[in-house]
């Protein structure tokens, strides 16, 4: 007789196993797929309106701040051209270029200079700085005084390189971050000025620019008798200046890198050069009238600086890198 077949019993459905307490144990996976799908297509819905919206917002943002900057600009340009035009209406009705300082039409044009100064953008600075020297309105020309004293304007962040910008009166402007490089400076008057950060490099023989603040400035070109005293060089970097004979009494050059630099002859009387670098600085014949007694040295690198006939009277040397045959 043959062998009976067994027969395999049909596997049973899978189903999902759920706790008992959801009273839904015997629902399979495809019994919900249908469920599952309604609810994921409003979350979807919702998603994409969402992010359709947040791209609609961020366009009309990056739109409404395109119009304020263009706005903005012609606000500039319009206060610029005021300016100019109420400037050459002095210089043509009320003889601007023949006044004196501190006259009535002087006062007033000084006014609105800096005024405008104030509210205009780098650009558009220097436009009007290259008016008033063009016009002859800010330098001592002819031994006369200038027209327009610029004490006191705000100049920060402009190029003003390559100008002759002798008999300037700069006295307490804002230069900070400004660009000097290649400018004559000689006998203008800088002092208080604020030049933090600004990059000078030009010619500075005799230039005025005691109690200045040049912290962390660039400071290079002939600086030769130039009057630095209290000056605030704290971090400055100084890109082979010739500093012969110098003033720089109480001059705070500490952290300064004076590395390579001229200063023979200088009068460091009582400054203070702590951390200061010094290395192979000519320090050579400050004596008396340019000496550095009382001098706060410590901790600043003399490596190579030259300090012959040097006068260190009571100058504080406590961890200077300074050699023994050099104080010799």
């Amino acid at each position: 007789m043959g062998r009976k077949k067994l027969k395999r019993k049909p596997e049973p459905k899978r189903r999902m196993r759920w706790p008992r307490w959801t009273g839904i144990s015997g629902s399979t996976l495809r019994d919900w797929l249908p469920i599952v799908g309604a609810l994921l297509i409003p979350l979807l819905i919702f998603y994409g309106t969402a992010r359709i919206t947040g791209q609609q917002g961020k366009l009309e943002n990056d739109r409404a701040e395109a119009e304020q900057d263009l706005a903005e600009q012609r606000a500039q340009d319009e206060a610029l051209q005021a300016y100019l035009n109420q400037m050459s209406s002095l210089l043509l009705e009320k003889e601007l270029f023949n006044a004196e300082l501190g006259s009535d039409v002087s006062t007033l044009a000084r006014a609105r200079t800096l005024t405008v100064l104030e509210r205009l953008d780098r650009s558009r600075k220097e436009v009007v700085f290259q008016f008033l020297m063009e016009a002859g309105l800010v330098q001592r020309m002819a031994g006369r005084e200038p027209i327009i004293s610029l004490g006191g304007a705000d100049l920060s962040d402009t190029n003003l390189s390559l100008h002759d910008l002798r008999g300037v009166n700069w006295g307490r402007i804002d230069l900070s971050g400004a660009s000097l490089w290649g400018t004559n400076l000689s006998d203008a008057n800088l002092s208080t000025a604020d030049l933090s950060g600004a990059t000078v490099r030009g010619i500075l023989i005799g230039a005025d620019l005691s109690n200045a603040n040049l912290r962390s400035a660039t400071l290079g070109g002939n600086l030769s008798n130039a009057n630095l005293s209290g000056v605030d060089l704290r971090g400055a970097k100084l890109r082979d200046p010739d500093l012969s004979g110098a003033d720089l009494r109480f001059a705070d050059l500490s952290s300064a890198d004076f590395s390579g630099v001229d200063l023979s002859g200088a009068n460091l009387s009582s400054a203070d050069l702590s951390s200061a670098d010094l290395r192979d600085t000519n320090l050579s014949g400050a004596t008396l009238d340019g000496n550095l007694s009382n001098a706060n040295l410590s901790g600043a690198d003399l490596n190579g600086a030259d300090l012959r006939d040097a006068v260190l009277i009571d100058a504080n040397l406590s961890d200077a890198r300074v050699s023994k045959e050099q104080l010799d």
